[in-house]
């Protein structure tokens, strides 16, 4: 089995001459596209033009749901995915970095395109959103005249677009460089030696608690140290945050994300308001892991701490098998992408020098292939990985088949849906063939992991808003304002479990996620509509048909109106309330394991 990328679809190397013939392809085609509706605004008052120019749009490759920057192109994509192989190759660093300022020129050549058409008077739009010949950009469209309302002229954009990197960006680098450092580090049995920082956060979830404990003071004495650069971080990017909604005359803080993201700010609401009134899961869930560890209570770097182990390794064959197996259960086509994509070398397995870290799967254009890496080491988590991403692939490939350019993509909202929809199948498939012991670790793998992504960024996107709201109020926050706000949201969901320890007000600080503004709250609402599906599929295995409906679907509607279509309305609390049964099943058959096997 083939255990790297095959590139070649892309092209056949760093130094191909088909890369220069491809740059200056693309640089004739979007010069070509400039001149003809640079000069002729037929588009914005014609329909038989504005289907044309729409086409001609389409057709430019770089164009659509996942694109926008310089990785857009061919070429970007293909150094950006050869900097994941070889993170270390500072000759690969600056192609790809000349491939970017290359594709970033391209982009902002042809913005004035979507700004044109979001100028079309309201009278215009409403007619061309009536007209049958342009029903494939329909929703495109409807996306375009939405974001009008707050685009700004194509100067003033361009210099929003220009000071992002100064005034937000560098702030965020700067403290992750600090962050990053090596520091001292005294271990459990009292000897000095040197981590970094990721080093640290690995070690805050071992089973031996001197060594977490130990690696908890030095956390916390790295986040104290670099707090004061954290609180003028933050202040700084929340000022660039506030100046740019003023700008938009937009009024809540998290309105821009939600119609980035294509949905409701009414559905989110509803979201975080269910999620919040079922803390009792996650409180329960941390009383329960206390008493399977022996501790009254868990300290706060002890959240994540695993519990039991599971002996079996599975080697890459073996994971590949069993997740062959479950998809061949659920869906032919998805079994047909899952092969072709390992048998065409789109899956990059091993790890080695230089490669990075973690998993992920390319959310690629129409025009580009599908791409999935993995670091294989042979742990029950690397077989839930391959179909978590696999689940990503096969989202991919869907839309591709289905969709436009102009909707092959799916919406932040609703992106962790597929992969997570796989991953608690090729779950519930291991626990089928575990003996108790092995089942007990593996139920609490998952409701850790699901209280995680549901309960804390629920959390933390409650935190987020306190935050922006005494920001806007006070004008400055310092970081023990922070940590107070941190503090009061954090321990709503965690409960009298977990002891709120001394220095667990600073962990805002490396908390990445808040700094992409209000972007977790799609983390709790792709797992939840995740869980819906699987639990309609396990009812009736010919739901699958809704399913494979929806991950083809991709950018061509809303998420509300696509689940609409299949009779699912995600706007109803109880529908989130569905999702969120499924956990609280988990955790009560988990409860009643953990008894019968004398644990509590």
């Amino acid at each position: 089995m083939e255990t790297e990328w095959n590139l070649k679809l892309l092209f056949n190397s760093d130094d191909d001459p088909a890369i220069e013939e491809y740059q200056n392809w693309i640089k004739k085609k979007v010069s070509t596209f400039i001149k003809k509706w640079g000069e002729d605004n037929s588009y914005l008052t014609n329909s038989s033009a504005l289907k044309q120019a729409l086409n001609d749009y389409s057709s430019l490759e770089i164009v659509g749901p996942a694109g926008g920057d310089g990785s857009s192109t061919k070429d970007g994509f293909y150094f950006w995915l050869r900097t994941q192989q070889d993170q270390n190759d500072s000759e690969l660093k600056a192609k790809y970095n000349k491939s970017i300022e290359f594709g970033n020129d391209l982009m902002n050549s042809i913005r004035f395109f979507i700004i044109n058409i979001g100028k079309i008077e309201s009278g215009k739009q409403i007619e061309f959103l009536d007209d049958e010949s342009l029903n494939e950009y329909k929703h495109f469209l409807e996306r375009i005249f939405a974001e009008a309302k707050y685009t700004l002229s194509l100067g003033e954009e361009n210099i929003l677009a220009l000071k992002q990197t100064p005034a937000h960006e560098q702030w965020d680098k700067m403290l992750s460089g600090f962050l990053s450092k090596e520091e001292r580090f005294i271990d459990e049995n009292g000897k000095e030696v040197k981590k970094n920082f990721a080093e640290i956060i690995n070690l805050l979830n071992s089973q031996i608690k001197k060594t977490r404990d130990s690696a908890a003071i030095a956390f916390n004495d790295i986040l104290k140290k670099f707090s004061e650069v954290a609180e003028a971080e933050i202040n700084a990017i929340l000022t660039n945050k506030k100046i740019d909604d003023k700008l938009r005359k937009v009024e809540r803080p998290d309105f821009i994300r939600h119609l980035s993201d294509d949905i409701d700010s009414e559905i989110v609401d509803s979201l975080i308001d269910v999620v919040s009134s079922r803390f009792d899961i996650s409180e329960r869930y941390y009383k329960l892991k206390a008493k399977l560890l022996g501790l009254k209570k868990l300290e706060y770097h002890e959240r994540n701490v695993v519990y039991g182990s599971v002996i079996k390794k599975y080697s890459y064959e073996e994971a590949f098998d069993l997740v062959k197996e479950t998809f061949s259960n659920l869906d032919k086509e998805f079994l047909e992408i899952f092969l072709r994509l390992n048998k065409n070398k789109q899956v990059d397995i091993f790890p080695k020098k230089g490669k990075r870290q973690g998993a992920f799967c390319t959310d690629s254009l129409l025009y580009q292939p599908t791409y999935i890496l993995l670091n294989h080491t042979n742990e029950l988590n690397d077989v839930l990985t391959i179909a978590h991403e696999s689940g990503h692939a096969i989202n991919s490939e869907l839309m591709k088949k289905n969709c436009n350019t102009l909707s092959c993509g799916m919406v932040l909202s609703t992106a962790e849906v597929a992969s997570t929809f796989m991953e608690d199948f090729i779950l519930k498939k291991l626990l089928e063939n575990a003996d108790d012991e092995s089942k007990l670790a593996l139920m609490m793998s998952q409701l850790n992991d699901e209280v995680s992504t549901i309960m804390r960024q629920v959390a933390c996107y409650k935190f987020e808003q306190e935050l922006h709201k005494e920001f806007r109020e006070k004008g400055y926050l310092s970081k023990e304002e922070i940590g107070k706000i941190f503090m009061k949201n954090m321990s709503a969901y965690m409960g009298e479990a977990v002891e709120q320890s001394d220095g667990a007000e600073n962990w805002w600080i490396y908390w990445h996620h808040i700094r992409t503004f209000f972007y977790v709250y799609s983390y709790a609402s792709g797992l939840l509509i995740s869980k819906s599906l699987q639990s309609m599929v396990r009812k009736n295995k010919k739901e699958i048909q809704k399913v494979k409906e929806f991950l083809s679907s991709g950018a061509s509607d809303s998420p509300k109106n696509i689940f609409m279509k299949m009779n699912i309305d995600i706007t109803k609390k109880d529908f989130w309330d569905k999702g969120l049964n499924e956990v609280e099943e988990l955790l009560n058959e988990t409860e009643k394991l953990a008894k019968k096997l004398g644990k509590i």
